[in-house]
């Protein structure tokens, strides 16, 4: 990563940061990849489980083998059959941790994302003890327009294709508010402040990470 880049990436970092911290996030910047993944261990135990939002940035970092490793319990629904899926996502709703990123984090401070089945949104809102949050610098964008705009150019066609939905976004790479059976977004959820009682934290990195 260039010099600039990395700049630039931690001067928006940092603004967004205190933005989230006024909305009683407990946010933090850290530089890197290596720093998030001692961030995010950091807040949790040997004995917590964990439930896991199918984050790609979660995935990228290799945090589900180390808490595997670990001996956390783990609840994960990628790859399972529907009928299992559900149970487990029923599960991340009580778990001591959800883990996950977000599809975008405004300078103002919110945190914005679009769900299909809703059990990600759900999870971050209520349910589990503790909420952490990592999230890219390449996430950040000005405010809830242009983070509804990430979402459509970016996050909702790339997560498409990785699931392999056949959705017009796959094909031409941008939504078109479709209305095919396959497709992701189905809700929107801005947090505009830390949820009531929630112990509810926001890692945010210097670094491109996830989609």
């Amino acid at each position: 990563m260039s010099s600039i880049l990395e700049r630039h990436y931690e001067l928006i970092g940092r603004k967004a940061v205190d933005a989230l911290r006024k909305n009683r996030f407990k946010a933090e910047f850290v530089k890197s990849s290596d720093e998030a993944i001692a961030a995010a261990m950091s807040l949790i135990t040997k004995e917590d489980s964990i439930g896991l939002g199918g984050s790609m940035t979660v995935e990228g970092l290799g945090l589900e083998k180390l808490l595997s490793a670990q001996g956390n319990l783990l609840y994960n629904h990628q790859g399972l059959p529907p009928e299992e899926a559900y149970l487990v996502r029923r599960k991340q709703l009580t778990a001591d941790v959800f883990l996950c990123s977000s599809n975008a984090v405004t300078l103002t401070g919110e945190l914005i994302n679009v769900d299909g089945a809703g059990n990600r949104v759900a999870a971050m809102t209520f349910g589990p003890k503790r909420v952490v949050v990592i999230v890219g610098a390449n996430k950040i964008v000005k405010d809830e327009e242009d983070g509804r705009r990430r979402i459509k150019m970016t996050a909702a066609p790339m997560n498409t294709d990785r699931l392999k939905r056949k959705t017009p976004c796959v094909s031409i790479g941008y939504c078109v508010e479709c209305d095919s059976p396959e497709r992701i977004c189905s809700l929107t959820s801005i947090l505009h402040k830390a949820p009531m009682g929630s112990d509810f934290h926001v890692i945010v990195v210097g670094e491109a990470l996830g989609y």
